[in-house]
């Protein structure tokens, strides 16, 4: 669903949206910076100018490999300057990445490159525990729409002037809406695999645009990135948003022993940690990283105070950020009080974003400091998903319930919002979101399992794994035969469970639904008294 006219109007009106595609919005960027760095990566840097002419040259080769504009293509790929050049040479084509995990396996795949016709699939080279090229190709066999199978380092550019390129490429910019759908990221819903968010060129550059406005970066600003940079926090916070100020990208993967030394040399002013970074003031390089850094960003987790005090210690201010693939941002005001910045995630990057708090399953708003539902609209969240009809996720007004709890904190003439828990039935590893149900229908086809429930267990790395209760038919059912069974199935890695417990019925409430809480409760105990 698009916006409603009047909604974009006003947008446009209110100079949030622009009128080029974000192919064009980065290339005005690259032209007014051309030396300055663009990415930095362990493999590699780039500047603008450098960046813009190869990523015009691949556009070319992609059309004249025979992809036309409007096409998906499934992008599977890891932290990489490779993936960053890809990112645009498909965009600058016309084409449509659909971004999913390098972590995913025909489970997900499969699903999602049937519902979006996809026609071409991106995949990495060399990635450890799966040979990603050959599992594109066996993905593409039988497949009614996939055509292509393009290799990261290896995808086609066309050997013609610059200037060539740069008009073959305005050329295909001039035929695409600046409201058409330039990106599919996934939701991390409850019901079954991921759901596609259609996002559109001049929303997605306008919610990076605002983002980078709401921390102050410029052009001066080199920002550290470790989480996937194809997840909708990488293309928004860390591709799109420092390029749309002429910032540098400082490109890493997520392992902090790797990261670090990057981060460091490259005088890092700006950093987004993920909860599975929390860790990170404990790094002995991190003293060193703290003496450039003017922005450090928590995501994933409550903040402790000793977290907060320790990762501002080189004077930088740190915040939070809560958000979300289907639109809206949340962000600490960096001026703020130390009070809100630590104790809530801020207000909305926009003033066109509106946030309530309602009752759940309701219309009815709670009073501030209550909690209740974080349901938001505005000019970069979804209206909605992408070949579903799901009026259940959206208010009469079409705010997207976003399932999550929260409350209104009055905090410094903010009203600033805590996150204080979720409706949805989903497991945070360490910022993956796990859809509960759908793995236990997975468990569920297992011959021996007659009931299952899969429930959050507290983890100090990744704030929460997976833990199954299952009841059985009597036959015992072990973590590796369920990690078999998963195996067999091709489901992502990151959803199988990593615990079981064996049960003779799952609880239950007094009306008959799975109690989960008492579930969470119990593995809860078990850790402590096996960790005492």
């Amino acid at each position: 669903m698009t916006y409603p006219r009047e909604f974009a109007t006003r947008y446009r009106e209110e100079g949030l949206w622009g009128t080029r595609t974000i192919a064009d919005e980065f290339h005005a960027v690259a032209v007014a910076h051309p030396g300055r760095d663009a990415v930095v990566a362990a493999d590699g840097r780039i500047t603008y100018a450098e960046l813009d002419t190869r990523t015009d040259r691949i556009a070319v080769g992609l059309a004249e490999r025979g992809l036309h504009p409007g096409e998906p293509v499934i992008v599977q790929v890891t932290n990489r300057l490779d993936a960053v050049v890809a990112w645009y040479a498909l965009l600058k084509a016309g084409l449509v990445p659909v971004a999913t995990l390098a972590a995913h396996r025909g489970h997900e795949i499969a699903h999602i490159s049937r519902a979006v016709d996809a026609r071409a699939h991106l995949v990495e080279p060399g990635t450890r525990g799966i040979d990603l090229v050959a599992f594109a190709h066996d993905q593409a066999r039988d497949h009614p729409t996939l055509r292509h199978v393009l290799v990261l380092g290896d995808l086609p550019a066309a050997d013609i002037d610059p200037d060539e390129a740069r008009e073959r490429v305005e050329e295909i910019q001039r035929g695409i809406d600046p409201d058409a759908v330039a990106v599919f990221q996934l939701s991390g819903g409850t019901t079954g695999v991921p759901k596609l968010i259609p996002r559109r060129h001049a929303e997605y550059w306008y919610n990076a645009r605002a983002y980078a406005g709401v921390l102050g970066w410029t052009a001066a600003d080199r920002v550290g990135h470790l989480i996937p940079i194809i997840h909708n926090a990488g293309v928004v916070c860390g591709v799109h948003a420092p390029h749309s100020v002429g910032a540098c990208l400082v490109l890493t993967d997520h392992d902090l022993d790797t990261a670090m030394p990057i981060l460091v040399a490259e005088r890092t002013t700006s950093v987004l940690f993920g909860h599975v970074h929390y860790r990170a003031p404990e790094h002995p390089l991190y003293d060193a990283l703290a003496a450039t850094l003017r922005v450090v960003l928590l995501s994933g987790a409550k903040v402790s105070e000793e977290l907060f005090a320790a990762t501002g210690r080189g004077g930088a201010r740190v915040g939070q950020l809560f958000g979300m693939a289907e639109g809206m941002f949340l962000v600490t005001p960096l001026d703020a009080s130390a009070e809100l910045r630590r104790t809530t995630v801020g207000v909305p990057i926009s003033p066109l974003d509106e946030v309530r708090v309602l009752a759940p399953g309701s219309e009815d708003e709670v009073p501030d400091g209550e909690v209740g539902e974080l349901c938001c609209r505005g000019p970069y969240t979804l209206r909605g998903y992408h070949g579903i009809d799901r009026p259940e996720a959206f208010t009469s007004d079409g705010s997207y319930r976003t399932g999550d709890l929260a409350a209104v904190r009055l905090l410094d003439g903010h009203r600033a919002l805590s996150i204080e828990g979720r409706i949805k039935d989903l497991i945070d590893r360490g910022g993956e979101k796990i859809n509960a149900e759908e793995v236990e229908l997975l468990l569920l086809a297992h011959p021996h399992v007659v009931e299952a429930a899969l429930v959050a267990m507290p983890d100090p790395r990744l704030g929460e794994r997976g833990c199954a209760y299952l009841a059985t038919d009597g036959t015992p059912v072990t973590l590796d035969d369920l990690r078999d069974h998963l195996r067999a199935l091709d489901v992502a890695t990151y959803k199988w469970p990593e615990r079981v417990e064996l049960v003779d019925a799952l609880p239950r409430t007094k009306v008959g639904k799975l109690d989960k809480s008492a579930m969470t409760a119990d593995i809860t105990t078990r850790l402590e008294s096996e960790t005492a």
